[in-house]
C-alpha cells in the first residue's frame, strides 16, 4: 500500500514538486514534468522521455547529463497529455531537434504523437522511438507490438549518451532504434501494486504462486506458476530470454536486474548471481551490469531481467558517463544550475474561430446539459469501470473518465459557442485525463462540436453526422476496428443503429434510445472477445468473460445522452 499521501488526487503533482525541490541542482519543474536545470549544449538533440508516474526512477529520475533532457510525467500509470509532452519538449529543445522515447502503450503513442506533430508544424524536427522490450507481450514475429518495460532504461541511456556527445538527430534516432532492437526483458510478480489512497492492490497473485510476464502498470503476468527458489526463477527467465534474441546477437551483453518496488536490493543481488552464472555457462560475457530499481511499479512485489546485446557501436554508449538524480555513472562535470535555459520558444497560435452566434450559444447551453448527464453517470460508475479495467489492465479507467469529464465540464463555456465550447472541453479532457481514453474522448468532443455547430441544419441530420464524426475520430486516431475489444465495439453499432432508425423515420429520442441499447448490448458482448490492442492484449485470456471498460463507459454515456434527450423532448 501507499502509506504517505495527502489527497490522492494531488499525489503526482506533490511528489513531482518534492522531487524537483530535492534535486534543484539537476532539474527544474516545468508545466508537464521536468527538464535539466543546466541545459545541454546549444544545437544538441533533446531526448525527452516520459509516461505515467509511479515508475521512479523512470522518468524524472533520469533527467540529466548523459541521459534525458526532459521528462513528461502523467498521472499514476496514465500517459501524459499531448499538451504536457509539447510543453516539456519546448522547454528542453536546444536547437538540434527533439527525440521522444517511451514505452509502446496506446495512450502514450496517441499523446506524444500529437505533440510531435505540433512541434513539426512549428519547424522543430521531432521524432519518436518506441521501447518494445517485453518478450511476454507479443511473439518475436510481432516485435513492434511489444510493450516497453525495464528495457526503456536501455534506450534512454544509449540515446542520451549519443545526444550528449553531439550526434545529429538522425544518428541519435538510429542508435536508439538499434538499442531497442537488441533489448529483451522478462519479469515476474509475487504481488500487485496499490494506487495512492486505494484499499487493495490492482491484482493479487495466489498464495505460493508467482506471475510470469508482468507489466509495469499494475498488469498481472500472463501465467501463474508455483513460486520457487532464485536459481530456478533465474533459469526460467534467462531460458526464455536466450530463446528470443536479435540476429547476430554477439556474445557480450549488458544485464539489468530490476526491482519493481518491494523486492529489495539484497534479493536482487541473489537473483543477479544466478542470472550471471547461467549466462557464463551459455558462453555470454556480462558487461557493466545494473542491479537495482530502475523502472518500478509503485509497490509491486516483482523483478525483471533485461538482456541488452551489445555491439561495437553500443558498448561505448552504455559505458558513457551520466549524472542524474537517480542514476550516476563515471565522472561528469556538473555546472551550476540556472533559472532557465537561454533559449525561449513561443507556442504556436491557436486556431481563431469566428464570434459565436446566438444560436450557437443557445446550442452550447443545451450541449452542456449533456456533458452534465455524462458526468453524473461516470461518477456513479467510476468504481465499476475501474474494477473491469483492472482485470486485464491497470484499473485506471474509472478515475480517468471521471477526471476527464470533470475537466471538460470546468472548461465548457456556452458563451464561446457550440464548436468552441466542445473544443475547449475536449482539450481539457485530453489534458487532464491523459491515457488512451483521454486522447480519444478529447477527439470525440472536438469532432462532435464541428459537426453540430451548423445553424439551420436539420437536427436529426446533424446528430447523425456528429455520431459518424465521433467514430471517424476514434478509428483514425486509435486504429481500432470492430472486434478488437475497445470502445469501437460499442460506438460502431451506436452509429449504425442511429442511422438506421433515423432513416426509418424514427423521432430523434427514439432513434437515440435504440442506438444506446445497441451500444449497451455490444459492450456486454465484448466479454466474449479477446483484446487486440492496448495494455489488455497480452492478457487476453484473463480478459475473456469480462466486458471492455472503454466500451462499457461509452455505452453508459450513450444511455445518459438518450435519457437526457427524452427529458428535453417532453
Amino acid at each position: 500500500m501507499t502509506r504517505i499521501a495527502n489527497d490522492p488526487a494531488d499525489f503526482v503533482p506533490q511528489a513531482l514538486a518534492g522531487f524537483a525541490s530535492a534535486h534543484g541542482d539537476l532539474v527544474r519543474a516545468v508545466d508537464g514534468g521536468v527538464v535539466r536545470a543546466v541545459p545541454a549544449a546549444r544545437g544538441s538533440v533533446a531526448l525527452v522521455v516520459g509516461g505515467g508516474s509511479g515508475h521512479y526512477p523512470a522518468f524524472a529520475g533520469v533527467v540529466g547529463a548523459g541521459m534525458a533532457a526532459g521528462a513528461v510525467c502523467g498521472n499514476i500509470f496514465t500517459s501524459p497529455s499531448a499538451g504536457q509532452a509539447y510543453r516539456v519538449a519546448k522547454a528542453a529543445h536546444r536547437g538540434g531537434g527533439v527525440l521522444f522515447s517511451f514505452g509502446n502503450y496506446a495512450g502514450d503513442v496517441l499523446h506524444f504523437g500529437e505533440a510531435e506533430a505540433r512541434l513539426r508544424d512549428e519547424g522543430i524536427d521531432a521524432r519518436t522511438v518506441l521501447c518494445t522490450d517485453d518478450i511476454a507481450s507479443a511473439p518475436l514475429d510481432e516485435i513492434d507490438r511489444r510493450r516497453g518495460i525495464a528495457g526503456d532504461f536501455v534506450v534512454f541511456k544509449i540515446a542520451g549518451a549519443a545526444a550528449e556527445r553531439g550526434d545529429s538527430i538522425d544518428e541519435v534516432e538510429r542508435l536508439a532504434r538499434l538499442a531497442n532492437h537488441r533489448t529483451r526483458t522478462l519479469g515476474v510478480a509475487f504481488g500487485g501494486c496499490t494506487f495512492p489512497g486505494a484499499g487493495e492492490p490492482l491484482f493479487t497473485v495466489p498464495d505460493g504462486m508467482m506471475s510470469i510476464g508482468l507489466g509495469i502498470h499494475g498488469e498481472p503476468g500472463i501465467r501463474d506458476v508455483p513460486r520457487t527458489d532464485s536459481a530456478t526463477l533465474a533459469a526460467t527467465l534467462v531460458g526464455a530470454l536466450l530463446a528470443d534474441v536479435p540476429e547476430q546477437r554477439g556474445d557480450r551483453v549488458a544485464v539489468i536486474v530490476n526491482g519493481l518496488g518491494t523486492v529489495k536490493y539484497e534479493e536482487l543481488f541473489v537473483l543477479y548471481g544466478d542470472v550471471a552464472a547461467l549466462l557464463e555457462a551459455a558462453g555470454v560475457t556480462v558487461v557493466q551490469p545494473e542491479v537495482g530499481e530502475l523502472v518500478t511499479s509503485l509497490d509491486m512485489a516483482g523483478a525483471s531481467v533485461t538482456l541488452f546485446w551489445l555491439d561495437d557501436e553500443l558498448e561505448p554508449l552504455w559505458a558513457a558517463p551520466a549524472y542524474t538524480p537517480a542514476y550516476r555513472k563515471g565522472s561528469v562535470e556538473v555546472a551550476a544550475a540556472t533559472d532557465a535555459g537561454d533559449e525561449v520558444f513561443e507556442a504556436g497560435e491557436a486556431e481563431q474561430l469566428p464570434e459565436a452566434s446566438e444560436w450557437s450559444k443557445t446550442a452550447a447551453t443545451l450541449a452542456l446539459g449533456y456533458l452534465d448527464a455524462a458526468r453524473a453517470t461516470l461518477h456513479e460508475h467510476e468504481a465499476e469501470l475501474g474494477r473491469i479495467d483492472a482485470i486485464a489492465g491497470d484499473g485506471d479507467h474509472g478515475v480517468g473518465m471521471r477526471t476527464g469529464i470533470d475537466a471538460a465540464g470546468e472548461a465548457a463555456d456556452p458563451d464561446a459557442g457550440l464548436r468552441a465550447m466542445l473544443a475547449a472541453a475536449g482539450d481539457a479532457w485530453s489534458e487532464r485525463a491523459g491515457g488512451t481514453s483521454g486522447a480519444l474522448w478529447g477527439s470525440i468532443l472536438v469532432a462532435v462540436g464541428r459537426a453540430l455547430d451548423r445553424e439551420g441544419a436539420d437536427p436529426c441530420t446533424a446528430v447523425a453526422d456528429a455520431a459518424r464524426a465521433a467514430l471517424d475520430a476514434v478509428t483514425s486516431r486509435g486504429g481500432a476496428r470492430v472486434g478488437d475489444k475497445t470502445m469501437v465495439d460499442a460506438l460502431d453499432p451506436f452509429v449504425r443503429t442511429l442511422d438506421e432508425r433515423l432513416a426509418a423515420g424514427d423521432a430523434l429520442p427514439d432513434a437515440l434510445d435504440a442506438a444506446a441499447r445497441a451500444a449497451t448490448d455490444a459492450a456486454a458482448a465484448t466479454s466474449a472477445l479477446r483484446p487486440a490492442l492496448g495494455r489488455a492484449r497480452p492478457l487476453a485470456e484473463k480478459s475473456l468473460g469480462h466486458p471492455d471498460a472503454g466500451a462499457t463507459s461509452l455505452a453508459l454515456i450513450a444511455t445518459a445522452i438518450s435519457e437526457t434527450t427524452r427529458k428535453e423532448a417532453r
